[in-house]
């Protein structure tokens, strides 16, 4: 069994970033710029974000960080989306989700410029994907397929099962995987939550990717000898040994899975890591096809 390193992985490709920003702005081009609405105080979400600043820093590129309530209206949301899809100093918009119940994610991502859509969560981000045409990709996909390629792993006429059906992460893999290339070309069945029979669909699988968001769903009796585990999942659970009271685990039981695996990716310090990654190297790329100063 071999990890799936994300913190390996992650600094490789931050590293490849931080030279490209350099390149970039040495030819002329504009310090790439992110900026990041964060609707009322959840503390996952204030982790997220903080995180993704921080990482903006590293990288070399500029951020801008919008805190608003939790009782804000969704048009005045929307209207701060507008002010940053007019502002030529930001390259790339992300919108940390979830937000309250009164606000429609869809209207929020919709309202989004395409151009600015670092997330890849955008109908023309997603339609484009879709037909295979050069675009914005979710950033955790995005993460999981540069994963897959730095470690070389071939997944040509693979059996790949995707558990989780968002428009996030379970959808997006499924169309990723299957299309033509390397990581790609596999065979992918999707299942969720409302599947029959599941183990007879995972235990048949070589590459299980695991978004169901529950807790160590999947068990070692779901998982064939050999099979390679991406575990997208982050969930935090009781842990009475922790100062905190808890830990995070993933969607995929790793003690009792990992022993089976070829490879297997860790919680946390996989998958989460590489959705950072994606998320930058969609900012880049804005900065670029935006343009030189």
């Amino acid at each position: 069994m071999q990890l799936l390193d994300g913190v390996l992985v992650s600094g490789h490709i931050k590293e490849q970033i931080k030279q490209e920003v350099k390149d970039w702005q040495a030819g002329g081009g504009k310090q790439p710029h992110l900026a990041a609405i964060l609707v009322g105080n959840n503390p996952a979400s204030e982790a997220y974000v903080g995180s993704k600043v921080k990482h903006c820093e590293e990288l070399g590129f500029g951020s801008t960080l919008l805190r608003l309530p939790a009782n804000i209206t969704e048009a005045q949301l929307i209207d701060e989306v507008n002010k940053l899809n007019n502002n030529d100093e930001v390259d790339g918009i992300l919108v940390q989700l979830p937000l309250p119940n009164h606000i429609s994610p869809d209207a929020v991502i919709n309202a989004i410029h395409p151009d600015k859509d670092v997330d890849g969560f955008h109908p023309i981000s997603q339609g484009r994907m879709l037909l295979g045409q050069p675009t914005f990709l979710p950033a955790t996909p995005y993460g999981i397929m540069l994963m897959l390629e730095y470690y070389k792993i071939d997944t040509t006429g693979m059996h790949c099962v995707v558990i989780g059906r968002s428009n996030i992460v379970g959808t997006p893999m499924t169309i990723l995987m299957s299309r033509a290339g390397n990581p790609g070309n596999a065979t992918v069945t999707m299942c969720h939550s409302k599947t029959k029979n599941l183990k007879d669909f995972t235990r048949s699988a070589d590459i299980i990717v695991a978004a169901i968001g529950r807790p160590r769903y999947v068990t070692a009796d779901m998982v064939k000898e050999g099979a390679i585990i991406i575990d997208v999942g982050i969930n935090r659970v009781d842990d009475a040994t922790k100062k905190s009271g808890s830990r995070l685990v993933g969607d995929v039981d790793f003690d009792n899975v990992a022993p089976l695996c070829s490879y297997i990716t860790p919680v946390p310090k996989g998958v989460g890591l590489m959705t950072i990654c994606g998320l930058m190297k969609n900012t880049l790329l804005a900065a670029k096809l935006r343009g030189k100063k």
